[in-house]
């Protein structure tokens, strides 16, 4: 938690109840972030404890209005998927009263987030290089981009399906019939929010170091290429682009969606024990000493004589039973499931990844913390719910405007 400011700042922030054990109880969040990676970002910290004031222009986050469905209050279910836990307050940051409320709230803020495009917050006189950093010295500033500030794509909007193209996870993702094909989620938005909390994380630990905040920057980009993985390291090793394999895996053999009687099974088997153990389930122990399948090489050299004799062989068996046959010997196999299924499963449950509170139903939360534990913020804000907080910051800004 920030010490004292120079000013006497009015009672703004909640200060953490007794409750609250999360591992970021007291830091306080300023986000100014829209549409997916910067608002999932502060939601999972609001989750684990931080207080975060949305701040939304007036004609709110897009993604209030990117539905169906929507909720009893007009809000799409995409905007709840990413919001809950905060407070909401609208400013126009393009009038000088509303920068002052903002930089009254920064006086006794830990962490702003935002994802303008480059040169945005400068245009308002809130760069953090020029303005920012000397104010507010314990700040974290976390700047989220498409692409960064400079460079031969610096300043240039970026969008999830924008950055799966350009970084090539479209070229990798799909199969020879269907072509490049988008991954059917938000991968690099999301990934990119854990970038930004990592980033956030580690820069409020520094701080307890050395007593001053820092720029952390997250970019849709950096993040799209740091996904490549094998296929970024085999490129560079063997110098050969790598082809589209539906749901298969280039380096690894079976390591794929086969097809049983009532539906799609997926075998991630990666080492020879679990080749071995797989060939016995199925009823097929004479596969572990065909020479074609005899190790990991020779079955991904002869990936299409190995399908052959996989469905072939499971052409009989329900998906259900196979699979817990499967996993009870150690080998990696699932069901293909509809969301539906996946969100009903028992384990899910168990796992208190799905959410039901006060109306409310979202995911729960990936990251668990034994000693210090998150849990799942109220429902999100409908738009400028906490507007009274412009009132009570109203005496502060009046110092910052003279400060």
């Amino acid at each position: 938690m920030l010490p004292e400011s120079q000013h006497t700042a009015p009672p703004v922030w909640r200060q953490p109840g007794p409750e609250n054990t999360g591992a970021l109880r007291g830091v306080r969040v300023v986000d100014l972030s829209r549409v997916l990676a910067g608002p999932l970002c502060t939601q999972m910290m609001a989750d684990h404890g931080a207080d975060v004031i949305k701040i939304e222009p007036p004609f709110g986050d897009e993604t209030r209005q990117l539905g169906p469905p929507f909720d009893e209050n007009g809000i799409a279910a995409y905007f709840s998927a990413v919001n809950r836990g905060k407070r909401a307050l609208s400013l126009d940051l393009n009038h000088e009263d509303d920068r002052r409320v903002l930089l009254a709230l920064l006086e006794d803020a830990d962490v702003l987030v935002e994802n303008f495009l480059p040169g945005t917050m400068e245009k308002w006189g809130l760069g953090y290089e020029s303005v920012l950093a000397a104010r507010f010295p314990r700040l974290v500033y976390c700047g989220i981009t498409g692409f960064g500030e400079s460079g031969p794509c610096g300043g240039l909007p970026g969008y999830d399906a924008v950055l799966q193209a350009i970084s090539g996870l479209m070229s990798i993702n799909g199969s020879p019939e269907s072509g490049p094909t988008r991954l059917g989620i938000p991968i690099v938005d999301h990934l990119t929010a854990y970038t930004a909390m990592n980033g956030i994380s580690m820069a409020l630990l520094n701080r307890v170091h050395t007593g001053a905040g820092q720029k952390v920057e997250a970019t849709l980009y950096d993040t799209a290429l740091s996904l490549l993985i094998p296929h970024a390291a085999n490129w560079l090793q063997s110098g050969k682009t790598p082809q589209l394999l539906g749901s298969a895996h280039p380096n690894i053999a079976p390591y794929d969606r086969f097809q049983a009687s009532d539906g799609d099974v997926f075998l991630g088997i990666v080492n020879d024990g679990q080749f071995r153990r797989f060939a016995q389930c199925i009823g097929r122990p004479e596969l572990v000493d065909d020479p074609r399948f005899a190790s990991n090489r020779a079955r991904v050299a002869n990936r299409d004589a190995l399908r052959a004799e996989i469905e072939a062989s499971l052409a009989a068996c329900s998906k259900a039973e196979l699979c817990d046959k499967l996993m009870a010997q150690g080998v990696p196999a699932a069901p293909v499931n509809t969301v539906a299924e996946a969100l009903q499963h028992p384990h899910t449950r168990h796992r208190a990844m799905r959410v039901e509170q006060d109306g409310y139903q979202g995911l729960g939360l990936p990251i668990k913390l034994h000693g210090s534990p998150g849990r799942p913020g109220g429902p999100p804000p409908t738009f400028d719910q906490d507007k009274e907080l412009k009132v009570r910051l109203a005496p502060l800004a009046v110092i910052t405007e003279k400060s």
